[in-house]
């Protein structure tokens, strides 16, 4: 019985381990979404999670920073930019890289998957070299390919398309894993396959290297470790007390050079450790009280002890840092507040009104947002995948039947690009329907499409309004319904986003049009 109760007691989570676990359902506290395979998308989505938590999981009750702000990059629109900047400051200046040691659902998956008994790597000089790469990463695929693509009116969030292992984990596999998604396991294409092989590398190489994949390649822990020094919580080290004795650098398995730096997710597994008790907590003293520093500077007088009075003069010098970085705090908090609101009074002020029916041009560009009056049916395609080539028929039948009331909007991938200008003059070539280019297939991702999982289809009402999403084929008549429905629509007070949150930044843009006929 002994040992059973000392396996038991040496298995129990630690406190920092069930903050984890707190942290992990809260961010995806949308349980109802595992059970009916579909992503939410209600108000709360405009809030972002402090960690790494894929939007499109179907437990995800808030956005990604990181999503977030590439989208609005991609978008070129600075309030937003400027909103998810102001929110990634703020809790950088709060938490720094606490929230990888503490917040992050991805984090906690990485620390379990090293808890497997296997041989582990060490850090030693190359994986400190390495824990740069995650910098480049941040610089190239958060920043600079999603502005260069901007500047080409193309929305591309690089990071999140190419590598993040978060979503195609807990969105892709979380979506795929659900009985009424089974049909797009046979529509997956390569860049599925190129994300997929991307996670098992990240999975495996955790199993045997601590945090892998925060430590080399997160941008979302370079960001915030910029913060580190300055963040108002995590762990702290009086130098005074420190004796050098390198205790603390060997029990931390990141890649510090010393406590606190940029690599440090503050976990506090070095405080224990500390034979002078140099390092602690740092945050308790965000909101001393007054007579705090009277009290301590009584008890030095009264003692008449130097070390006292030094330490009342680091409480002093404390509260005045502490006090400064309040503010600047709070003012960030405004701001970023202020942010956000203009960026959703702007959302909603574009539709005060209804906007009256416009032309649909042919052979030029086509703006899903100004189409109003109008059902717009938009489908992803590919000339390589055959279910997408099977349903185009119908869409064109329905296409005619419903000329001046719908508009069909066909866009094809990104793969195999080049072979559908040909495809739509061969069997295309006098079609109601418009057909152009998804260019990175941003707008089928923000959409709520998985990576490489063609066809879908997704309906819009009279007034812009999203009444119907069709991962896979869609029948002929359940597409005739969702049209008839959508004329029948009632006014609306003002043009509603699809899911109404910052990551869809991308509705309204404008789409070249290659129509065969249109070339004539």
């Amino acid at each position: 019985m002994g040992k059973v109760k000392n396996w038991i007691l040496s298995h129990l989570p630690t406190k920092r381990r069930l903050i984890q676990l707190y942290a992990a359902l809260l961010f995806n506290a949308n349980l109802k979404g595992f059970g009916k395979g579909r992503i939410y998308q209600g108000p709360i989505k405009n809030i972002c999670a402090p960690g790494l938590n894929c939007y499109s999981c179907p437990g995800a009750s808030a956005a990604c920073p990181l999503g977030a702000l590439q989208n609005a990059l991609t978008a070129s629109n600075a309030k937003a930019a400027t909103y998810m900047f102001g929110i990634i400051l703020l809790y950088g200046m709060l938490f720094g890289r606490w929230i990888c040691g503490f917040l992050c659902p991805f984090g906690l998956i990485q620390d379990l998957l090293h808890k497997i008994k296997t041989p582990k790597l060490k850090k030693n000089r190359v994986t400190r070299m390495l824990s740069y790469l995650k910098y480049v990463v941040l610089g190239l695929f958060v920043i600079v390919l999603p502005l260069m693509f901007a500047a080409r009116d193309v929305i591309l969030p690089a990071f999140c398309k190419y590598i993040c292992p978060s979503g195609t984990l807990l969105g892709g596999i979380g979506l795929l894993g659900h009985p009424d998604n089974a049909e797009q396991l046979g529509m997956l294409g390569p860049l599925f396959t190129w994300k997929f092989v991307l996670l098992i590398i990240f999975v495996v190489a955790s199993i045997f290297i601590y945090r892998f994949f925060c430590r080399f390649f997160c941008p979302l822990g370079a960001l915030y470790g910029l913060f580190n020094k300055i963040a108002l919580f995590g762990i702290k080290l009086e130098k005074p007390k420190c004796i050098d004795c390198g205790r603390c650098l060997a029990k931390c398995e990141m890649d510090i050079r010393h406590v606190g730096d940029h690599e440090c997710i503050n976990c506090g597994a070095c405080i224990p450790v500390c034979p002078t008790k140099a390092i602690s907590w740092k945050g308790s003293q965000v909101f001393i009280a007054p007579n705090e520093i009277a009290v301590v500077k009584a008890a030095a007088e009264k003692d008449a002890a130097e070390e006292t009075q030094k330490a009342a003069e680091r409480v002093e010098k404390t509260v005045e840092k502490r006090k400064f970085v309040t503010k600047i705090v709070a003012v960030v908090l405004m701001l970023s507040l202020l942010a956000g609101a203009l960026v959703y009074y702007n959302v909603l002020d574009k539709g005060a009104a209804a906007a009256p029916p416009v032309e649909t041009p042919v052979g030029d560009t086509f703006n899903p947002a100004k189409n109003q009056g109008k059902v717009t049916v938009i489908n992803f395609w590919g000339t390589w995948c055959q279910p997408c080539k099977d349903e185009l028929p119908h869409f064109d039948e329905l296409a005619t039947e419903f000329d001046g009331r719908a508009t069909f909007l066909i866009l094809n991938t990104e793969f195999e690009k080049e072979k559908a200008p040909d495809y739509i003059a061969t069997h295309f070539p006098e079609s109601k329907m418009l057909f152009g280019y998804d260019a990175g297939d941003a707008y089928f991702q923000t959409l709520g499409g998985l990576p490489g999982a063609y066809p879908m289809t997704v309906v819009l009402d009279v007034n812009g309004v999203i009444i119907a999403r069709h991962p896979g084929a869609v029948s002929y008549e359940e597409l005739k319904a969702d049209i008839e429905k959508g004329l029948s629509a009632g006014p609306t007070t003002g043009l509603v986003l699809p899911g109404k949150n910052v990551g869809n930044l991308c509705y309204g843009q404008e789409f070249a049009l290659h129509n065969a006929k249109s070339e004539d």
